[in-house]
């Protein structure tokens, strides 16, 4: 028991001593942040009616590899907000994510952070500038941006969902070009013309990989120790994926349901169980999986299971290298779903102003 205790005070210690993944944010020059503003405030952008049409009649549910190559490629996508964990040598594994999500069609733009090109915040950035980047993209693209997290970024992910779920709220927008905040705390909805507070932000979909476990004892996760697993009303789908024998990343090695996500409101929460071994650190390592045909088209065809606490299992055997297709297919899955919702939303919303 002893030599368990300190192999763990061992390995948090690791964690802390070794290298952090965080950025050094620099804005932009005035001129230029206005400028790249002004691209990137894409509301108002006006879509063929042929194509607004076709992105009427697609089923979320089921969006096909044709859907994307047919019609949401001709489209913008909402703002997809990576967080990676605590150590530097993560970040790459985001990016490899991001790589993968772009080859499966998702717009690079869509993906990045607009002042400095990085595919992802860190999990020591604070969760209010998160909040507030959030609210600003919305402002400008007309889309809810979706979060996705991984290890300690998953911490974050529900950070942020708190910070937006906070009543009353005094937090700002936060602008991505200069990284400073601004003298506000509410935005102009696209949708509706009016003034709402940032807090009031409600997000399409959230999901954390690999939280939990040893990292609940770092500092800057102190706060989240009784409520990492309950997510609050500031998200309508929220999807945790957790896997045994996860010291870093899953309460009691990963096994039971301590593990589990439940809503305290209205939220819909599902749980995954993946594979035990695939490896905390690497979950987001996706890249490879475009390198097959044949892995994209089971990618694509994946449809989750409707029970709200599922084990999926990989019912192909294929010759390429499949490691972590089932995490990558299930977000796949929920992050074009929602780009076709966020799509019709802002279609609707548009139509009934008219």
């Amino acid at each position: 028991m002893r030599q368990a205790a300190a192999t763990a005070l061992m390995l948090v210690a690791a964690t802390l001593l070794a290298g952090c993944g965080t950025y050094h944010r620099r804005g932009l020059e005035p001129v230029r942040a206005r400028q790249l503003e002004q691209s990137l405030t894409r509301h108002e952008l006006k879509l063929a009616p042929g194509l607004e049409e076709k992105i009427l009649a697609l089923d979320p549910a089921n969006v096909t590899a044709q859907d994307i190559r047919d019609v949401l490629l001709n489209a913008p996508a909402p703002r997809v907000i990576n967080i990676h964990g605590g150590l530097a040598t993560v970040i790459a594994r985001m990016v490899s994510f991001s790589e993968f999500l772009i080859g499966m069609g998702y717009p690079a733009v869509s993906l990045t952070n607009p002042s400095d090109g990085t595919y992802s915040f860190s999990c020591y950035e604070s969760s209010a500038k998160i909040a507030g980047v959030i609210a600003w993209h919305y402002e400008k693209e007309g889309m809810r941006p979706m979060m996705v997290g991984h290890s300690q970024g998953g911490f974050q992910v529900v950070k942020v969902l708190y910070r937006l779920a906070e009543k009353p709220s005094k937090l700002q927008v936060w602008n991505p070009l200069t990284w400073e905040k601004e003298s506000r705390h509410e935005i102009i909805d696209p949708l509706t013309g009016e003034k709402r507070p940032v807090a009031s932000l409600v997000l399409p979909y959230a999901t954390s990989v690999g939280a939990g476990g040893l990292t609940r004892a770092l500092p800057n996760q102190w706060d989240m120790c009784f409520r990492l697993h309950t997510i609050p009303d500031s998200v309508e789908e929220f999807t945790g994926f957790c896997k045994g024998r996860d010291l870093l990343g899953g309460d009691f090695l990963g096994y039971g349901p301590a593990n589990h996500y439940e809503p305290n409101g209205k939220a819909v929460v599902r749980n995954v169980w993946l594979p035990t071994e695939y490896k905390h650190g690497s979950i987001p390592d996706t890249k490879h999986l475009l390198q097959s045909q044949e892995l994209k088209d089971w990618i694509n065809n994946y449809r989750p299971a409707n029970e709200l606490i599922v084990t999926p299992q990989l019912d192909q055997q294929f010759d390429s290298n499949s490691s972590h297709i089932l995490w990558a297919a299930d977000v796949w899955y929920s992050i074009k779903k929602h780009w076709v919702l966020e799509l019709q939303r802002l279609i609707r919303a548009r139509r009934a102003k008219s």
